[in-house]
């Protein structure tokens, strides 16, 4: 099993949650405050949805070894 996909897990799961929950402290950072800017903040909470479940699906490719992330 590969420790970087589990990387990749973990992070998704963490920018999932920050979407979902609708965590204040989460929104207002400032990469995400330019996110909400453009895209209004429920927007801005899809966008970072979709971007944690692209990486948890990277992370699970990647911890099965169908992704090679060696390189």
């Amino acid at each position: 099993m590969n420790p970087i996909g589990l990387i990749f897990i973990a992070a998704g799961a963490f920018t999932m949650a920050g979407a979902i929950c609708d965590w204040d402290w989460y929104m207002n950072s400032r990469k995400a405050r330019f996110f909400v800017s453009i895209l209004s903040r429920n927007g801005a909470r899809i966008f970072y949805g979709l971007l944690g479940l692209a990486f948890v699906v990277v992370g699970v490719l990647a911890a099965m070894g169908i992704i090679d992330m060696s390189k």
